[in-house]
């Protein structure tokens, strides 16, 4: 099966709260087409409480088998890349990951810890993607799965532990 790889650079920022039990709120920001020739978990910016950070290279793997996932997300109006943080042992946050699948996306946000978001995607990113899913999109036929019908004269089955299906003398 195909499979094709894109390197983009994550962008995150760092807000000050104003909460007594967390510092510092980090969110992803932006997606990157290509890498930055800065070093990862370097501070890009900073406008009063809020730092925009570099925090390094994710790789986005498209696979030939979720095209129509990423039809989907080309063909929703606003394609998006989810990225995913997480916070390290030290402190430190970095990329956890970051997919164009929709589906795989919302999966992210099954580890609580983690904060997702879904961040624009670049044209680049796009025209690279719609690319992809040109050559090998396969439309998947549609099977509706039919009901096996049961036999009116066969005996009915009362399933296991049923007084019905006991033995005589036999208990269970």
């Amino acid at each position: 099966m195909p499979v094709q790889n894109v390197t983009v650079g994550i962008v995150a920022v760092k807000r000050k709260l104003n909460n007594p039990w967390v510092d510092f709120e980090w969110l992803p920001e932006a997606v990157l087409p290509g890498l930055p020739v800065v070093q990862p978990g370097t501070l890009i910016g900073a406008e009063g409480t809020v730092e925009r950070w570099y925090l390094g290279p994710a790789e986005l793997v498209f696979h030939s088998g979720e095209t129509a996932h990423y039809r989907d997300n080309l063909v929703s109006g606003r394609p998006a890349v989810w990225v995913a943080l997480r916070e390290g042992a030290d402190g430190g946050w970095f990329v956890a990951g970051a997919t164009v699948d929709p589906y795989e996306g919302e999966a992210f946000v099954d580890a609580v810890s983690d904060k997702v978001e879904p961040l624009a995607m670049p044209h680049e990113i796009a025209v690279e993607l719609q690319a992809f899913v040109d050559a090998h999109h396969v439309e998947a036929p549609f099977f509706k799965r039919k009901r096996d019908r049961k036999d009116p004269h066969a005996e009915p089955d009362f399933g296991l532990g049923h007084p019905a299906r006991q033995t005589p003398g036999r208990r269970s």
